[in-house]
């Protein structure tokens, strides 16, 4: 009986060295990919017009709201490339709330430091990442905390690392050699780059393709909320250190890892509304100022948590 007794006490001290180790590794990883994906930006922070937003610097320790933006970039062989996909985040832990928008990529707006206007999504061709900012801020009067910017084509092994995600499709189409039936689908990392892409066929346009990519995102952040699992996160880390720049330091991550996950229950969603226009022989997206205050409206509400 004592040898069963040794035995098992053997094995469970082995376990929870095994058990220590990973998370000492875990941790080790993370700072290491933290660090390779860290890229600040030198910049003044934007003072809106809306004098109820606050300018003072966001503290993650102390569960601050906060707005981040999300920028899909296809980069492309001697090209800076085009944002492909803006995607807008207001989260507030206190209210366990998160909303989301796209803005259209073909958004006319101004883009801030060349006095013109243009297609939202060609700032980045113009200034890069710095440019983007600057311009969605303008755009929606609201100071962006922190970005992400995700190289779509490594994106796909995220999404494979988390075990693929869970969309609702609400019609069937063929893009790119692949079929996607009507109805609830789970994708692989291929697969939901690909879903994400179509617009051409899609009855809503850019509409239809915002709100497919805004169903990736979600999932992705339900997912990346539950899992927990520590022998697939030195493939994670490896993969999130080929594909994402942020500005989110070490320490921020680990509290939007170890305090925010707990606290974002509900996703909330909106559409920029708009109409299409062609000028000078190209398509433009206008928006009125009216669509405008109302989504800054929804942001700050969210925000504020009123």
């Amino acid at each position: 009986m004592k040898k069963w007794i040794w035995i098992g006490v053997s094995i469970t001290g082995f376990l929870v060295l095994v058990a220590g180790g990973l998370l000492i590794y875990a941790y080790y990883s993370l700072q290491h990919t933290a660090k390779q994906v860290y890229e600040p930006l030198d910049r003044p922070h934007y003072v809106s017009r809306d004098t109820e937003i606050k300018t003072e610097k966001i503290s993650t320790s102390a569960m601050s709201s906060f707005t981040v933006m999300m920028l899909g970039v296809d980069e492309r062989e001697n090209d800076r490339g085009r944002s492909d996909t803006i995607i807008l985040l207001t989260v507030n832990p206190s209210t366990e709330k998160v909303l989301m928008f796209n803005i259209p990529r073909d958004t006319r707006t101004e883009i801030v430091g060349r006095d013109t206007e243009d297609k939202i999504n060609h700032a980045y061709a113009f200034d890069g990442l710095a440019g983007s900012i600057r311009t969605v801020e303008h755009f929606l009067d609201m100071p962006i905390d922190y970005y992400v910017e995700v190289n779509m084509e490594g994106f796909e092994t995220v999404v494979d690392t988390l075990n693929g995600v869970d969309v609702n499709n609400p019609f069937a189409f063929d893009y790119s050699g692949t079929s996607f039936p009507k109805g609830p689908l789970h994708l692989n990392g291929a697969d939901a780059l690909k879903f994400s892409r179509m617009r051409y066929d899609d009855p809503r346009g850019d509409f239809g393709r915002n709100e497919r990519q805004r169903q990736i995102v979600k999932d992705v952040i339900r997912r990346a909320a539950q899992w927990n699992n520590a022998f697939d996160l030195p493939q994670l880390l490896k993969d999130v250190g080929k594909t994402v720049k942020t500005n989110l330091t070490f320490d921020e991550m680990q509290d939007l890892i170890l305090k925010y996950r707990k606290h974002i229950k509900t996703v909330d969603t909106t559409e920029i509304r708009g109409q299409g226009k062609m000028i000078g022989g190209i398509y433009y997206y206008l928006v009125d100022q009216q669509e405008r205050d109302r989504i800054h409206a929804a942001m700050k509400q969210t925000l504020q948590g009123s």
